[in-house]
């Protein structure tokens, strides 16, 4: 059984499940392929997202990951993205709450740097 207070993660592709709580699309991107309709995402929260620019230098190059992690930290502290940060807090502390992303290598991807913030309260 998972720890309540943590996120989960899942990708956006993958259908609700009862123990999901608020739904979170933390991408920049609209995942390829999948309709709003069929989506079931609670909220779009595009702006916790690295920039296009750290995406697009990245490139989920695994051999650039720890540098974009470095980098995506550094993002987290602007203005922008600690408001979204700050947004992300309030919705886990009122109940479940599940990260999503398009991306399949769940592993390379922002979420791991982002449930580290996420811990920092």
């Amino acid at each position: 059984m998972s720890d309540p207070a943590k996120p989960r993660v899942r990708r956006a592709y993958e259908p609700r499940e009862p123990e999901d709580g608020t739904r979170v699309l933390v991408d920049r991107l609209w995942p390829r392929g999948l309709s709003k309709e069929d989506a079931d995402v609670d909220v779009w929260l595009k702006e916790v997202a690295p920039s296009t620019e750290l995406r697009r230098w990245y490139g989920h190059d695994p051999a650039r990951y720890d540098e974009f992690c470095r980098r995506y930290e550094a993002e987290l502290a602007d203005p922008e993205h600690s408001e979204a940060l700050k947004r992300l807090r309030d919705l886990a502390a009122s109940g479940p709450l599940t990260l999503l992303t398009a991306t399949k290598d769940v592993e390379h991807s922002q979420l791991p740097t982002l449930l580290k913030a996420l811990s920092r309260s």
